[in-house]
């Protein structure tokens, strides 16, 4: 940079900074400011031979009066005229006040960008930074619209300097992450990479950091990057700290390059060639034995650079998963770090041993820390800690340490923060479940918890209590035993009162012949608490009496005594009221048979996944929750039971329709969240719309680089993935990436449609500035109209919102919307666009037709214009079944015994417009020996017959 004459002191700005400092009061600094800025308009306006020295004076005024937080309405065309000189300061006056007061609408941008251009041209390496540093700055569309073709073209250059080939890298960073459809893919994409290898490890630096952020988006283009950093990486930690003197930080040689290079490796998979890995596995030895050394030096910078490349080679390690002795080395390494007097090196530590105990080779070395961790969930002053800590925990559990560990983490619920118990309840739930070999310790267990946290017992979990007990005959009688004992004690949270109303409701016969545990016993026990409880419970506990009245027909009038009761039939809770009145009928007119029909026990429920572990997923969101599966996923990151896992994926009946049914009288009243997904009647995936049992995100960098945003926004590309599955169906997922899940349910009738969109959050972070629009092409718009409602700003991390969009068919289309989505998720903005699903055959009406009929007006529909038919390959196998579950789907009624071939499928149906209605008919002939279909289509428009043809062939 050239040096600064002393003519360049600008006394008088000094001179009012002074003034502006010396001010007593507010009004005081208002008045010096207003007195300046008329004095600068003044010399703007008047003199018009201004020289440079003091345009940048002025201009320097005017930066720092905006800094004060004063609005400035003039002097950018001043500024811009600076980008002209030939002196370095003023230049670089006129790039900083363009940098920070000039938005990307102005006016002026033309003419910046025209200076801009000057200096990029003319090969001054100090003008060209200048130029580069701006462009990063502003970083606007019109900018990256204007350089992002010339400054690849710099970047490569052979004659480009050092310093401006890093300004240039960090540059085209940065339009990248804010205009990636910008930035165009070409020759030099190759070129870039070997910039890895470049003598100058700042290029070396800013060259990593792009190609990362490229390899995120086009992983395929940059693959060679893989060997070369590797050999570059190798050179670095095998180097001593003389030899990179220039780059040596407290004795750790390039400790940010290393970093970055270890995180470009986290986007590809281990490599294939041997000679290769061995080197990558070399380097991490290398890294993992220097952390064992004694330290260079006591500073704590010397600390922070070794454990940043310790953690980051550690992070690939974990995402690698293929090098045994490296893992249990890194989790070893881990170990020490438990005891470190940094809190920030335990929470690390912690949180990577989460990582680690996830797989089948350091699982085992996980677990030999276990009375470390315990004694820091005892110990540990920071509640962060603490709670990675019970994270650990979790996921180092399996049958050999589940006691000990549910143990110790009921001990430590009587202490927790209250932030963390509600977690803390699922975890212990989803442990004593799983590994229960025995079951009463399981009952115990359990009602352990809901004694000690009643508060923070969700539904879920006393639900899951009542199912495994029904589940299991052998101990039922247990079950009844305990929780009757539990109810004895003088204060019992409702929660228990609750698993003791159902339990004892249907199993208190197993015990009733203990005289301590009568019938009468067991009925004052409950009702004793009858007149502390919620209206829910109070409803629960009735519908235990009627069970007692099958059950015990001796306590029969002491039952309806209590149901007769004023406090009960004119009870002011109509559900009480109806209950009550409803029950009492019943024990009166029914007799003993129908009696014991009606109130029979409640059946086995079919097992599934927990919704325990559900709402603990949602909870922590995919990114936080360890995996606990008894099989550790192997070298390649699959999972032993897998084909189980993704049954398990597949939508049930929810466990509160289980608890609730229909032809028996309702314990409580039904949870709307637990009855979502069973009133939206479908069984498809759809009703898991937050995905909770997807694989957590396979990069998961442990530290944050200070100098870059990692997040980058998604490309605006509107997504057609889904669209084509959902031409026969009109619920299920339409798009899902790591962040965001987006599912639909629609429902049409005649010309009018209507979706239902729901949007989840699969991270623990919110999103924020979240918006929906649908948009449509300029000849879509005169035949749909489209509507949407306005969703919530603000998605809570594992939360989900719904938006509704009505639909009009005006006339016949063949286009599609597209939801256009835009929020900000850990600062970065994210664009997606979605094809909604809308087509022409949603809007069908089926239609029923005898034989004569058909034929009649399939005659009659004889034009060629009107017909339309295809010959097409098969694309999935032709099953009769399927086929007649797709037609159906596709909206027309399958006609049955219509045609002569009962091979052929016919059908028929009405599209249904504002503007008219078209009738159709469709023949599907298979032939299974040449795996061919031909379908035909026959309606009054051509363009319906058309667009009909082509959405169903391409479900065959």
């Amino acid at each position: 940079m050239p040096a600064v004459s002393k003519g360049d002191g600008m006394r008088g700005l000094a001179v009012f900074i002074s003034d502006i400092r010396n001010c007593k009061s507010k009004e005081a600094e208002i008045k010096r400011i207003n007195k300046e800025l008329a004095n600068i308009r003044s010399k703007f306006k008047g003199d018009k031979a201004l020289d440079g020295y003091s345009k940048k004076k002025y201009v320097c005024k005017l930066l720092f009066i905006f800094l004060l937080g004063h609005d400035i309405d003039f002097g950018h065309m001043e500024a811009v005229n600076l980008l002209s000189s030939n002196k370095y300061t003023e230049k670089q006056i006129g790039y900083l006040f363009i940098s920070v007061l000039v938005n990307s609408n102005s006016d002026l941008i033309r003419l910046i960008n025209n200076g801009i251009k000057n200096d990029l041209a003319s090969r001054n390496p100090t003008f060209m930074n200048l130029a580069l540093h701006c462009i990063a700055n502003v970083g606007s569309r019109e900018m990256a619209e204007a350089f992002a073709s010339q400054i690849p073209s710099i970047l490569v250059a052979g004659d480009t300097m050092d310093s401006v080939k890093q300004s240039a890298a960090l540059c085209l960073l940065r339009l990248n992450r804010m205009c990636p459809d910008l930035v165009p893919m070409g020759e030099w994409t190759a070129r870039v990479v070997h910039l890895l290898n470049d003598q100058h490890l700042g290029v070396v630096t800013a060259a990593t950091s792009l190609i990362t952020n490229l390899a995120q988006k086009s992983p395929d283009d940059f693959k060679t990057a893989v060997a070369l950093s590797v050999a570059r990486l190798s050179r670095i930690v095998t180097s001593a700290s003389i030899d990179l003197q220039d780059y040596t930080y407290y004795f750790v040689a390039a400790p940010w390059l290393s970093v970055k290079l270890l995180r470009l490796l986290q986007c590809y998979p281990p490599p294939e060639d041997a000679a290769l890995r061995s080197r990558l596995t070399e380097c991490l030895e290398t890294i993992l034995n220097k952390a064992q050394e004694p330290p260079k030096s006591k500073k704590v910078q010397h600390s922070n650079a070794k454990n940043a490349i310790l953690f980051e080679a550690i992070s690939l390690i974990i995402l690698h998963d293929s090098e045994p002795t490296l893992l249990v080395r890194a989790c070893n390494q881990l170990g020490q770090f438990l005891q470190h007097r940094e809190t920030n090196l335990r929470y690390l530590a912690l949180e990577s041993m989460c990582t680690l105990a996830s797989s089948e080779f350091s699982h085992e070395a996980v677990k030999t820390h276990i009375d470390t961790v315990i004694s820091a969930l005892k110990t540990e002053r920071d509640v962060s800690v603490r709670q990675r800590a019970v994270d650990l925990l979790y996921a180092m559990c399996d049958r050999s340490n589940a006691k000990q560990i549910v143990a110790e983490m009921l001990n430590y619920l009587e202490t927790a923060d209250y932030s963390i118990r509600e977690e803390i309840v699922l975890k212990v739930a989803i442990l004593a479940e799983k590994y229960a070999v025995d079951y009463t310790w399981y009952v115990d267990t359990m009602l352990n918890l809901i004694r000690m946290a009643g508060d923070y017992i969700s539904e879920e979990v006393w639900y899951r209590v009542i199912q495994m007990v029904i589940n299991r005959d052998e101990v039922q009688g247990y079950a009844a035993k305990t929780v009757f004992e539990a109810l004895q004690a003088p204060a019992c949270h409702e929660n228990l009162v609750k698993v003791g109303g159902y339990i004892l409701g249907e199993f208190g016969n197993l015990i009733a012949g203990d005289s301590r545990s009568s019938p009468l016993v067991q009925f004052n026990l409950l009702h004793s608490k009858f007149h502390l409880c919620s209206v829910p419970t109070r409803a629960l506990l009735l519908s235990a009496y009627i069970k007692f009245i099958n059950l015990f027909p001796e306590i029969k009038t002491t039952i309806q005594d209590v149901l007769r009761s004023n406090s009960q039939l004119r009870n002011a809770d109509v559900e009480l009221q109806q209950r009550a009145v409803e029950y009492l009928r019943l024990s009166c007119i029914a007799s003993t048979d129908i009696l014991a029909t009606v109130l029979e026990e409640m059946p086995p429920f079919p097992e599934r996944e927990s919704s325990i572990l559900a709402k603990l997923k949602k909870k922590k969101g995919p990114r936080h929750l360890p995996d606990i599966d008894d099989a550790r996923r192997n070298v390649n990151g699959s999972t032993e039971n897998s084909e189980n896992a993704e049954a398990s994926k597949k939508s049930s009946p929810s466990l509160m329709a289980d608890l609730l049914p229909t032809n028996r009288p309702r314990p409580a009243s039904a949870s709307p969240i637990m009855l979502s997904a069973v009133t939206m009647g479908s069984t498809h995936p759809f009703t898991d719309l937050m995905n909770v049992n997807s694989p957590p995100p396979a990069t998961n960098s442990l530290l944050v680089d200070v100098f870059s945003d990692i997040s980058t926004p998604a490309a605006v590309e509107v997504c057609e993935e889904n669209f084509s599955r959902f031409v026969c169906k009109n619920n299920g997922v339409i798009y899902e990436n790591q962040l965001l899940q987006i599912g639909l349910k629609s429902e049409y009738r005649q010309n009018l449609g209507r979706i239902y969109v729901f949007y989840g959050n699969k991270t623990s972070t919110q999103f924020v500035s979240f918006s929906s629009s649908v948009t449509s092409q300029e000849p879509l718009t005169a035949h749909l109209n489209v509507h949407s409602k306005t969703v919530d700003p603000v998605i809570e991390g594992g939360a989900q919102v719904q938006q509704i969009i009505n639909i009009e068919c005006v006339s016949d289309f063949t286009d599609a919307p597209v939801l256009d989505i835009t929020f900000r998720y850990g600062g970065a903005l994210q664009n997606i666009g979605v094809k909604l699903p809308v087509m022409l055959n949603k809007f069908f009406q089926p239609t029923e037709m005898t034989s004569q009929d058909f034929f009649q007006r399939w005659k009659q529909l004889g034009a060629p214009e009107q017909e339309v038919q295809k010959i097409f390959k098969a694309q999935h196998p032709m099953d009769t079944e399927v086929t007649k579950a797709k037609i159906i789907g596709f909206g027309v009624a399958l006609l049955e015994n219509v045609d002569p071939n009962p091979t052929n499928f016919v059908g028929a149906g009405v599209i249904h417009t504002k503007s008219t209605q078209v009738g159709c008919l469709l023949r599907l002939e298979p032939n299974t020996q040449a795996e061919m279909y031909r379908l035909t289509l026959r309606t009054s428009r051509e363009s319906v017959s058309q667009r009909l043809c082509d959405l169903l062939s391409e479900q065959f």
